[in-house]
């Protein structure tokens, strides 16, 4: 690749991502304003990528514009360890992901997740008593066990609708227990269960307790943690793809620029 090409896309591709930085900083405070405090609690790791992207371009943006070997040399190793990072976060979240699936039930369009069926670091993470009383304490605030009653007037609604992962394990009792729905969000715990599932009796209809202290609300953050996991995995592969092909062009550039202050 030439020496304009070079310096000319790595010039362009750095002033594109550090405008794409300054919208993530931006998004990252709009966040910290805007959100309650389960999801504030996500604002300073993406303000902190925002700034760490911003810092990156400008030094392959300066070091395209001025042909500076050693700014192109740090551009080239710090991208390298982002790179690095990100295919080893990358094939861990493959790993970490491979386990859990739902189950199905007679009747219901919507599955049930069990937490022995996902990986040894999803039971560690959710199974401490510290991340998951944060984490209980978001469910709560959210509401979205409370809100199951106002979209779903009747029984019939209720039973054919396609729940999520942390509805059907956080907001209702599992369905081996028995107990009879008086709507969505009230069951009839008169009815005693024969099922040995300890979630059975921790499942309580006051707001603040429902299914939250169960196995089976623990199993459905893990299978939406799951599913967002995928999805970043699946953006990270991409990004690695772009990245590599940006670092191929940025070492073109370095080449160039070594060459170029090398003439006489």
């Amino acid at each position: 690749m030439g020496m304009g090409t070079s310096t000319f896309v790595i010039r362009w591709v750095n002033l594109l991502t550090m405008l794409l930085a300054v919208a993530v900083i931006i998004f990252g405070v709009w966040m910290s304003t805007h959100n309650d405090g389960c999801r504030r609690s996500l604002t300073f790791p993406v303000i902190a990528l925002g700034g760490f992207i911003f810092l990156i371009s400008i030094i392959g943006f300066l070091g395209a514009c001025k042909r500076s070997v050693a700014l192109l040399w740090i551009y080239l190793v710090v991208l390298l360890i982002v790179l690095i990072a990100i295919l080893v976060f990358t094939v861990l979240a493959f790993i970490v992901t491979n386990n859990g699936s739902g189950h199905i039930n007679p009747g219901l369009r919507y599955k049930e997740y069990k937490l022995n069926d996902y990986s040894s670091w999803f039971l560690k993470q959710l199974n401490n008593t510290n991340n998951w009383k944060r984490l209980k304490s978001c469910l709560v605030k959210s509401e979205q066990c409370r809100k199951l009653s106002k979209r779903y007037k009747t029984i019939k609604q209720f039973k054919s609708a396609e729940l999520t992962p942390i509805e059907a394990g956080c907001c209702r009792p599992p369905s081996e227990c028995g107990y009879p729905a008086v709507n969505a969000s009230y069951y009839d715990l008169s009815f005693h269960s024969i099922s040995s599932n300890k979630d059975c009796k921790l499942y309580k209809n006051l707001r603040t307790i429902k299914c939250y202290n169960c196995d089976s609300c623990k199993a459905g953050v893990a299978q939406y943690m799951k599913t967002e996991w995928r999805l970043v995995a699946i953006f990270n592969v991409v990004l690695f793809v772009v990245l590599s092909m940006v670092y191929f062009v940025g070492c073109c550039a370095r080449r160039n620029a070594a060459s170029y202050r090398s003439k006489p």
